[in-house]
C-alpha cells in the first residue's frame, strides 16, 4: 500500500515522455501464475537506472490467507494494492463484480502513481480490470503475452481484448505476434521478447531429498484449474484425473481463483491417502519439484500453461487434460493431450513418463525476455500522440 506521507511525483502525460527523468512502470500483478512469469521483468526494470518499479498486487493476492501476497511482498515493494475478489466468492457473476471493483480501483491508482507505463500480462480479469482503467484514463499501456490462443475460462476474448486495448505489446511467439498484427494493430508497436516463463530457469535446482519427500516424493504432479463450469461439474473432471493417476503417489496444488475452484477444491481434499494435497508452492519450489519429479521419470498433469511452457523448457514431460489449453502453441513431443477421461488420461501418463527428461525445442524465447521487455520500455516513448492514438490500420 502506499505508505504514509508518500507523495507522486509530477504527473506524467502525453506531453511528458519521461526522458529527463526515470520512467514510472506499474506493473499490475494479480495471481500466483503471472507473478511467476512477471518476476524477471520486475527484476530487470528495477534493475534500470532509467526506470522506475512500482509494484500494484490485486485479485487472488489479496484474497485471504494471502499466501502469494506475501511472495510479492518478500521481493518488491508494493506501491498500491487493488482488492478485487472477495474470500468464498467465485463464480463468472462475481467475476463481473470484481471486475467492476478493479477498473474503478486501478483507475484511482494509477491518477496517483502517475505512470508512465502501465504493464500487465496475460488474460486474468484482473489484467483486463488494469487495462480498461489504463486505457479509458489515457495511460500507456504495454500487454505481455498478447496474441497467444488458449480457451480458458473466457481466455481466448480476455486476451484478445487486452490486445485492443494496449499501445505497445510484447509478444512470447513469432506466432502471436503475426496474430496481434492481423488484429489490425501497426507492425511498429509489435515486438516480440520471448515469454519470461523461461527466465532464470535453468538457475533453479531440482529439489533436494528432504523437501522432495516432504512434498509426497510424487510420480505426477497435479495442477488442474477450473473452466468456469458449474462446481459439480469441476469436482466431476478432478476426480476423473485423480482416477486417471491411481496407483501413483500424487502431489495436487490448489487451483487458481476462477469459476468453479470449490468443486476442484472438494475433490482434492476428499482424495485418497496417496494423494498429497498443497496449498500454494513459491515458484522456485514448485520449478524445482518439477525438476524432481522429471529426474524419478514423473510428469505433471493438468491444465496449466506450465506444462505447456516451463515444463518443455527444464525437460518435464507434461499431460495436458482438457480444452482449457486449448490452441496455445507447445513444443512438439514435451505435451501429451488427453480428454477428461481417466482410461486416456492413464494412456497419456505412461506415454509421457515414458518419453524420458530432456528439455524440447520450445517457440518461448531464449530466457532474457526480462531484459528485452525493460529495454522496449525504456527506448519507446510512452507520450507519443502516435504511440497512444489506437487506429485499426486495415
Amino acid at each position: 500500500m502506499i505508505g504514509p506521507g508518500w507523495a507522486p511525483e509530477p504527473a506524467g502525460g502525453p506531453e511528458d515522455d519521461g526522458a529527463d527523468r526515470a520512467r514510472r512502470v506499474a506493473v499490475v500483478t494479480g495471481s500466483r501464475a503471472e507473478f511467476g512469469l512477471l518476476r524477471p521483468v520486475m527484476r530487470a526494470i528495477a534493475a534500470r537506472a532509467d526506470l522506475d518499479l512500482l509494484v500494484v498486487a490485486s485479485g487472488s493476492h489479496l484474497v485471504q490467507p494471502a499466501l502469494t501476497f506475501r511472495d510479492v511482498k518478500a521481493e518488491f515493494a508494493i506501491a498500491d494494492s487493488v482488492p478485487m475478489q472477495t474470500a468464498g466468492q467465485t463464480g463468472r457473476e462475481r467475476d463481473v463484480q470484481a471486475v467492476g471493483r478493479g477498473i474503478a480501483r486501478f483507475g484511482r491508482s494509477f491518477e496517483l502513481l502517475r505512470p508512465d507505463w502501465v504493464v500487465v500480462l496475460g488474460d486474468r480479469i484482473e489484467a483486463f480490470a488494469a487495462a480498461s482503467a489504463a486505457s479509458i484514463g489515457g495511460w500507456a499501456l504495454v500487454h505481455l503475452h498478447g496474441g497467444d490462443r488458449a480457451e480458458g475460462v473466457a481466455d481466448e476474448a480476455m486476451r484478445h481484448a487486452i490486445t485492443k486495448l494496449a499501445h505497445l505489446h510484447l509478444a512470447a511467439t513469432e506466432e502471436s505476434g503475426e496474430r496481434i498484427r492481423k488484429m489490425g494493430e501497426r507492425a511498429s508497436d509489435v515486438r516480440v521478447v520471448g515469454s519470461p516463463a523461461i527466465d532464470g530457469l535453468g538457475a533453479i535446482e531440482a529439489l533436494p531429498d528432504e523437501r522432495f519427500e516432504a512434498l509426497g516424493a510424487p510420480e505426477a504432479v497435479v495442477l488442474f484449474h477450473p473452466i468456469g463450469r458449474p462446481n459439480e461439474a469441476e469436482e466431476h473432471a478432478t476426480e476423473v484425473v485423480l482416477r486417471g493417476l491411481a496407483g501413483l503417489r500424487v502431489t495436487a496444488l490448489h487451483p487458481n481463483y476462477d469459476a468453479g475452484r470449490e468443486g476442484v477444491l472438494r475433490a482434492l481434499l476428499s482424495a485418497p491417502p496417496e494423494v498429497k494435497v498443497v496449498e500454494h508452492l513459491p515458484r522456485d519450489v514448485f520449478v524445482g519439484l518439477l525438476r524432481r519429479v522429471a529426474g524419478a521419470g514423473g510428469c505433471l498433469v493438468g491444465n496449466s500453461s506450465a506444462g505447456l511452457i516451463e515444463c518443455a523448457a527444464i525437460g518435464c514431460p507434461a499431460v495436458d487434460v482438457g480444452a482449457r489449453q486449448a490452441g496455445r502453441e507447445h513444443a512438439p513431443g514435451a505435451v501429451h493431450r488427453a480428454g477428461e477421461d481417466p482410461d486416456a488420461i492413464r494412456d497419456a501418463v505412461e506415454l509421457a513418463r515414458s518419453s524420458g527428461a530432456a528439455p524440447w525445442d520450445h517457440p518461448f524465447g531464449a530466457g532474457d525476455a526480462g531484459v528485452r521487455v525493460a529495454a522496449a520500455l525504456a527506448e519507446v516513448n510512452p507520450g507519443s500522440g502516435g504511440l497512444l492514438r489506437k487506429r485499426c490500420v486495415y
